[in-house]
């Protein structure tokens, strides 16, 4: 069965030239809400350079809010509408931009990240509509359009909002990750990373390597020499100092990971290797969500298509990022990473070497005992009549710890997603049954958040 969804526009905010399209469903979003008796207010975010030095204006962000009763605790609700890029040639059995249902899944760019989750907030509204109850908190939202890009503008928008929009807003909460095992789970942490780039330069020109091979210190031995001493084979993080601000493991926190259905073997084939680093569900969940890791993304400038080419690279760049956790603050890590200079210096290369960093975002823990939590506990348990499973997220969403940090204001992840919708992958989903029974969980969290204020 296919949807016809308006909802599943091309939305990929990596490329600015589609932004048209990000602020096309951001406007029918827009018009949703105010069908809804909504008022929306669509808030300009300013420009953007890109590298090439072109200045763009950015796509705009809703602020939009139901009727306020002062009696009532204010619940903000954060999503976004961009989506990863998409195409068939990628790998994907469907349309990415024509939701599929294939076996009870929803299949299609954006179904659990995030336009699905973001949908099914607006359903859980209607339903309080559709059946003449009152909603029992003030619901109010801020949705974006370019989180896959780190969410230029939103900071900015979020301080200059801060006195007025965020003012009377007692709880914020995100629904932008997916379950850790096939039990639904509240999300009380992510890791935070920087990204960074490894720049060696040589010779003039790029050269035959039958020529010149032997004779100069190439580049691309330079780079491989400075990339393998980051880490070694178990993933020990081998950067002096990087480490040493990790936050201890508590006997609390250890205690979490017991009651988690993780399944290694399961895993393993999801994944498709034969053994993790670690040997046991709980250090592998560790590694994944409360410890540093790095991770070499790719080296531009080297040759790498099919065939063959004896060709000496005169410039190439290593990238590679550190996700960070509690304590770990990423200006110090940028510059324990500047260690490279050291490293580049034992080689004795008259080449050039530059280090470079980006991104930079923070990592995010909550309070589990905030009556957010309490309550989103309590709305699993109604919904699906079991214990949530409380996790961390390996990877990184900085509006979390920007919104916590500017806002001062409560802060809880409620992911709806299952643990094998394949966020940013080809054939991601979403499955009917987890839309269903998550759009029910939010409703039954609205009325549990009532209970707790």
């Amino acid at each position: 069965m296919k949807y016809s969804d308006p909802l599943l526009v091309g939305s990929d905010s990596g490329d600015h030239t589609k932004w048209g399209e990000v602020e096309r469903i951001l406007n029918m979003t827009a018009v949703r809400i105010q069908e809804m008796g909504g008022t929306v207010d669509i808030a300009d975010v300013g420009t953007h350079q890109l590298p090439s030095g072109e200045t763009v204006s950015l796509p705009p962000v809703i602020l939009a809010e139901f009727e306020r009763d002062p009696k009532k605790a204010t619940l903000c609700i954060y999503g976004h509408v961009d989506v990863q890029p998409a195409k068939m040639a990628d790998g994907w059995t469907t349309d990415p931009f024509n939701l599929t249902e294939i076996k009870g899944n929803l299949y299609g760019r954006g179904a659990t990240d995030n336009k699905g989750p973001v949908l099914a907030w607006l359903h859980a509204v209607e339903s309080y509509q559709a059946t003449e109850k009152e909603i029992p908190v003030n619901i109010k939202l801020i949705i974006e359009g370019l989180e896959e890009v780190g969410s230029y503008g939103l900071l900015e928008l979020t301080r200059k909002r801060n006195d007025s929009f965020f003012a009377d807003v007692d709880f914020i909460v995100i629904s932008d990750n997916v379950w850790a095992t096939r039990n639904p789970a509240l999300t009380y942490g992510t890791r935070g990373s920087s990204y960074f780039f490894v720049e060696v330069d040589g010779p003039k020109l790029d050269f035959h390597s039958g020529v010149y091979g032997g004779s100069i210190q190439e580049p691309m031995s330079d780079l491989i020499a400075l990339l393998g001493s980051l880490l070694d084979h178990t993933g020990k993080i081998l950067v002096p100092g990087v480490t040493d601000d990790v936050a201890p493991l508590t006997e609390d926190e250890r205690k979490l990971y017991d009651n988690i259905s993780f399944d290694l073997e399961e895993m393993k084939s999801v994944a498709g290797v034969k053994h993790f680093l670690q040997d046991t569900k709980e250090e592998v969940l560790m590694a994944r969500w409360r410890n540093p890791s790095l991770s070499i993304h790719g080296i531009q400038g080297a040759f790498s298509e099919p065939g063959t080419k004896t060709v000496i690279p005169k410039q190439v760049t290593g990238k590679f990022s550190i996700r960070q956790v509690p304590n770990m603050d990423p200006p110090d890590v940028e510059r324990k990473v500047r260690h490279l200079q050291q490293v580049f210096s034992t080689l004795k290369s008259p080449n050039r070497l530059r280090v470079t960093a980006t991104v930079g975002a923070k990592p995010w823990v909550a309070n589990l005992k905030n009556p957010q939590y309490v309550a989103g506990q309590r709305a699993v348990r109604e919904v699906f009549g079991v214990e949530p499973e409380l996790i961390r997220e390996g990877s990184t969403i900085p509006i979390a710890q920007n919104f916590q940090e500017e806002t001062g204001k409560s802060v809880m992840m409620l992911p709806i997603g299952g643990h094998d919708d394949g966020e940013h992958s080809q054939n991601e989903k979403i499955s009917r049954y987890n839309y269903i029974e998550g759009t029910k969980l939010f409703a039954a969290y609205f009325y549990e958040l009532s209970l707790v204020k």
